[in-house]
């Protein structure tokens, strides 16, 4: 389907943004659909459905160009993501978290992410256990993300422990990035989904988004900022303490982990489970518990846990 779309009584500049920024932005919402700028003229082709849903949105950023000069594309993302409030999160769990950079939603996919969601908006740190596949990381991200596009956070903060699953890498050749990059990828490949490429990668040169391992957080002060601890049960109880006493003012930590894949030499070292339950019962605190009947990958993975799980017992 051919549609064309006509700009009327506005310059199609407050619209497109500087350089077409803005409408670049506006279209990795939709990367189904063929587009063609012309002045005034937006040539639109995809299907019916698509086209429609275009034109709808589209409208709706020609509205805030009329209220508000000079758009950015913080104002896009909001276009997409204002639907989803913190009410209802807070109330329902599964409203749309954030768009992916395929246009697709991202929300809560069944009953103990929903409860991560709320968890998050009823706490300022919150604990999410269980095992590989169940989402607890993808979902973190997401609510990190969202909170940066609705600017309730001044950045995201992304770390892991530098431990290797089960395998000596030894020598890493380059820089510290470079050196650390394989252990982060999980991080990276969230993200990905998430926020298009090109954003992301300004996000991470200003510093609004950074990756870095646990050892790079002693000493600061994370104010104002999403954090997430991934993969927390390769930390002792003394990491795990180090990294909570970060927290500065209006600040979100989420520490995520799964007791069964602890890569440390010694298993009994992992301080994850034991700092969780220490502090499972105070106020601002919350703690949620995925199983594998929450496994959300491929229907092999849960029972692939299941067996390994029965071997191990």
């Amino acid at each position: 389907m051919k549609k064309t779309i006509i700009l009327e009584g506005i310059d199609p500049i407050a619209v497109y943004g500087a350089g077409n920024r803005v409408l670049e932005e506006f279209l990795t919402y939709f990367p189904g659909i063929k587009v063609v700028a012309r002045g005034n003229e937006i040539l639109v082709e995809g299907t019916q459905e698509k086209a429609a849903e275009f034109e709808k949105k589209f409208g709706e950023l020609i509205s805030k160009a009329r209220k508000k000069p000079g758009l950015t594309s913080y104002d896009v993302e909001s276009l997409f993501d204002e639907s989803s409030s913190s009410h209802d999160f807070a109330l329902h769990g599964d409203a749309v978290i954030v768009h992916g950079t395929d246009g697709k939603p991202i929300r809560a996919r069944n009953a103990r992410q929903q409860e991560m969601v709320r968890a998050y908006f009823n706490n300022d740190l919150v604990f999410a256990a269980g095992p590989a596949g169940t989402g607890k990381t993808y979902i973190a991200i997401a609510l990190a993300v969202r909170a940066l596009k609705n600017r309730e956070v001044k950045k995201i903060i992304l770390t892991r422990p530098a431990v290797e699953a089960g395998e000596r890498l030894g020598f890493l050749p380059g820089d510290l990035k470079e050196k650390l990059d394989p252990y982060l990828l999980p991080l990276y490949d969230a993200l990905g989904d998430m926020i298009p490429v090109k954003r992301l990668q300004e996000f991470m040169n200003d510093g609004t988004i950074e990756i870095a391992p646990l050892a790079y957080m002693r000493g600061r002060t994370l104010d104002r900022a999403c954090v997430i601890l991934d993969e927390a049960q390769n930390t002792n109880i003394g990491q795990l303490k180090m990294f909570l006493t970060r927290m500065g003012n209006d600040a979100k930590f989420i520490v995520t982990g799964d007791a069964t894949q602890v890569d440390l030499p010694n298993k009994a070292d992992s301080g994850f489970i034991s700092g969780m339950n220490m502090l499972k019962n105070i106020k601002g605190i919350g703690t949620v518990i995925f199983t594998d009947n929450d496994i959300v990958r491929h229907p092999l993975v849960t029972k692939i846990i299941k067996a390994f799980g029965k071997e191990g017992r």
